[in-house]
């Protein structure tokens, strides 16, 4: 619990290499995710170099922070194997992946790229990655040491969101 309240997402990394061993345990923390008839349509990207950091911080405006990661993970979702819940289980893999992360002394944040109006996003990371068609490209996510301390967040109360034995619309 206390990973999960603490959890930050983090935008600016300290100028610091991360060990490979500890995003191995991340990645394997990922892995470990649920997903519909354990499927497993999840695939990892890892990438260190300044240049293809450079090219995925250019995505979108919400990738740019992107540039200043020592790593970036490339979430993919193979279609061909879970056409109707890659989405979710690649989502389900990437909280894993966070949370893992920050337990390890680490700061991500995750910058969603799939989107059900348009692939233009897509197909810039599969561009840049060279990434086959039978993948979809999920989410990106910088990783780290935390060069911030975000402030806590405000989070709704459980009496707005929980609704026990039906929900009636507040309408």
């Amino acid at each position: 619990m206390e990973a999960i309240k603490t959890r930050r997402s983090i935008r600016r990394y300290a100028d610091r290499e991360v060990e490979r061993a500890l995003v191995v345990q991340a990645l394997d923390a990922a892995r470990h995710a649920p997903s519909a008839s354990n499927i497993q349509p999840w695939e990892f990207v890892v990438i260190t170099d300044t240049g293809t950091k450079e090219k995925l911080s250019r995505v979108h405006k919400h990738s740019a922070f992107l540039k200043g990661a020592p790593v970036v993970v490339v979430v993919l979702g193979n279609e061909r194997l879970s056409e109707h819940h890659f989405p979710v289980d690649c989502a389900a893999a990437i909280e894993n992946l966070l949370l893992a992360a920050h337990g390890l002394g680490l700061g991500c944040c995750w910058v969603a790229v799939y989107s059900t109006r348009s692939t233009e996003r897509e197909e810039a990371v599969r561009g840049v990655l060279e990434v086959g068609e039978e993948y979809r490209i999920v989410a990106m996510v910088g990783m780290g040491y935390p060069g911030e301390v975000p402030k806590p967040r405000k989070m709704k109360e459980l009496d707005e969101i929980v609704h026990w034995g039906s929900f009636r619309s507040p309408n």
